[in-house]
């Protein structure tokens, strides 16, 4: 047996092998008591990259063209969270719909609905404006293939993951996929969340969803991501269930 070579570690910077894997702030290095001043600018070119991202704005617009190819119905919703203050400050009104909004969905065709696809900005539209379109163009096609019948989908402003719930009441769904922007990070302000849930009702909380979490380019790509959530559908509707009763058990299919 070939004895295994060990890794060169570079000279001068033992751990820069290890950056090639994580995007994390790790061997910054210092100078004196401090960090670089590269390194300080860079924290705070990426934090201020989060905070833009909390306040970016759903473009509703652009989104509602880019679904168009679909061939489903696009309505824009909204919470009734009014402005962006209001709903970071206010959580609950982000989880639940304007009136004006349950009307829109009332006027809707419910019968049959297996799933209705939300798409709100939770804590990053930019997240969503990058990431949502090009997760459905993998996605909708599998769902479509299986037989799966789709509501309209639904753009959502100001809309926190359980708004997911209230939708799929109103539409009489069987379940509901919520693509959401994530908290953003230090290193991940475009982060995208898929939330799913079987039979969804007001008044569930989060142990009744299941969560794919660090959806875009550089963590989770769209293919992958694509296929972890319709197992899980094809999932909740075989048990008839979604949140901490099901798991994702994919990997072990291959098993022997």
């Amino acid at each position: 047996m070939d004895e295994i070579e060990p890794l060169q570690q570079p000279e001068g910077d033992p751990i820069s092998v290890l950056k090639e894997f994580t995007a994390a702030r790790i061997g910054i290095g210092r100078t004196g008591t401090s960090i670089p001043l590269k390194q300080s600018l860079a924290f705070k070119l990426a934090h201020a990259h989060a905070r833009d991202a909390v306040y970016s704005e759903l473009d509703m617009d652009k989104l509602s063209d880019e679904l168009q190819q679909f061939d489903l119905p696009v309505l824009q919703l909204h919470s009734q969270a009014a402005y962006r203050e209001q709903y970071l400050q206010r959580p609950d009104l982000g989880r639940q719909l304007s009136e004006e909004s349950i009307s829109q969905l009332t006027d809707q065709p419910t019968k049959g609905i297996d799933i209705v696809i939300i798409i709100a900005d939770g804590l990053s539209a930019t997240a969503v404006n990058s990431n949502a379109v090009a997760l459905l163009k993998v996605l909708t096609p599998q769902l479509q293939a299986a037989g799966l019948k789709l509501a309209p989908i639904c753009l959502v402003k100001q809309g926190r993951v359980a708004i997911a719930d209230d939708v799929g009441m109103y539409l009489n769904a069987k379940l509901s996929l919520i693509l959401i922007g994530e908290r953003p990070g230090l290193s991940s302000a475009d982060s995208m969340g898929a939330y799913l849930t079987f039979n969804p009702q007001p008044g569930l909380t989060d142990e009744s969803r299941n969560c794919i979490s660090n959806i875009r380019p550089h963590g989770l790509h769209f293919k992958p991501a694509a296929k972890k959530i319709f197992y899980l559908i094809q999932e909740a509707f075989k048990r008839k269930l979604s949140g901490v009763g099901l798991k994702d058990n994919a990997g072990l299919l291959s098993e022997p």
